[in-house]
Parts: C-alpha cells; sequence; structure tokens
C-alpha cells in the first residue's frame, strides 16, 4: 500500500469544522473560544490556553476576596487548598455539562476532540492544591502543573477511564476533573514535601 492507501485506511477520520453543526455560544464554550479548533492535538492546545489564562487569573485571585487556604497537618506538612481555582474548576465543570451535551446532539459525536472544555476544568483543578502567591512567584509550576495534567489525560491511570463511562457530557467532563485532581496533589507533593524531605535528609 502506498501513504495515501494507508492513511485512508487507518488514519482518523475528520469532519471539518465539525463544530458548525451546533450554535455559537455552544461553540466558544466547549472549544474554549477555538482553542479546541486545532487541526492537530486539539486537547493539548486547549489545555495551553487554559493554562495561559490561569496566570491572569492568579492575578485576579491574589487583589480579590477568595484566595488559598492553608491546613497544618502534624507539625511538618502543610496542604493547600486553592478555593479559587477550586471554585473556577468546578463553575466550568457544571456549567460546561449543557453545552457539550448540545454541542455533541447537534453534531451527532461521542467526546470529539474538538471538545476541550473539559481539558480547562483539569488545568484549574491541578492548580487546586498550589498557593496563589506561589503561582505568581514561580510561574514555571504552570508548566509542570500542564505537563502532570496532559500524563494523567492521555494515559488515564488510576481508573480515571472509569469516569469516561458516565453518560454524555458528565463522561466528558468527569476524567480530566480527576486527572486534574491527580496532577494537583502530585504538584503539591513535588512543591512542599519533597523539598522538605530533601532538607531533613541533607
Amino acid at each position: 500500500m502506498n501513504r495515501e492507501e494507508l492513511k485512508e485506511k487507518y488514519g482518523k477520520k475528520r469532519v471539518p469544522h465539525q463544530w458548525r453543526g451546533t450554535d455559537l455560544l455552544s461553540t466558544l464554550v466547549t472549544t474554549f473560544f477555538g482553542s479546541g479548533m486545532s487541526p492537530k492535538a486539539p486537547g493539548t492546545m486547549g489545555s495551553l490556553a487554559a493554562t495561559i489564562v490561569a496566570y491572569p487569573m492568579a492575578i485576579f485571585a491574589a487583589n480579590g476576596p477568595i484566595d488559598s487556604t492553608e491546613l497544618l497537618i502534624g507539625k511538618e506538612f502543610v496542604f493547600c487548598f486553592n478555593l479559587f481555582f477550586i471554585a473556577a474548576a468546578l463553575i466550568v465543570f457544571f456549567g460546561a455539562i449543557p453545552f457539550v451535551n448540545k454541542a455533541m446532539k447537534d453534531t451527532a459525536t461521542e467526546d470529539p476532540g474538538w471538545i476541550v472544555i473539559d481539558e480547562v476544568c483539569g488545568i484549574f483543578m491541578a492548580l487546586a492544591f498550589i498557593p496563589t502567591e506561589l503561582i505568581l512567584a514561580q510561574p514555571w509550576i504552570l508548566a509542570v502543573a500542564f505537563g502532570l495534567f496532559r500524563f494523567f489525560d492521555i494515559l488515564k491511570p488510576l481508573g480515571i477511564h472509569r469516569f469516561e463511562k458516565f453518560p454524555r457530557a458528565w463522561g466528558v467532563m468527569a476524567d480530566d476533573l480527576l486527572g486534574g485532581f491527580y496532577a494537583g496533589i502530585l504538584l503539591w507533593i513535588g512543591t512542599f514535601v519533597f523539598p522538605y524531605l530533601a532538607y531533613m535528609l541533607r
């Protein structure tokens, strides 16, 4: 077989501009303002867009009424609940459900790649255990959160794949929320626990 025949037989079928089958508002929400329209790696593009947006969100959170809450565990470890990003993740999660359902119904699809609002939810959840001040002081944390989330989003270990079996939009959104949770826990461990252990073992 030549290259074209192989592509025809094994290549993933793409429907150009498939999102046009639904209304404009649903398109804007589900593609996260067009980031999911990328012809290649739309999930990565959606995650990247959410990561970029997270920085000005952190600036807003630092000057707003909702901020991070720290919980002391024993005498050594501090566990952080970033209430702003937890709220952002949950608002995106529940707010996106009707739009994702409508978009999939209108386009007769099941979790198409251009729906990336679930990745946005996951990125926000991945930042839910890091203080806002630390995100602003060390922006590289955003890149680590992006990498960890994409790892869990692509491989779907630790039962994440089971959440995909939830009906319709719930399955689209829930697995990324859980993936973001796992990424956030690992990010917290890498940011607080490992440095402390390294300091104690010196």
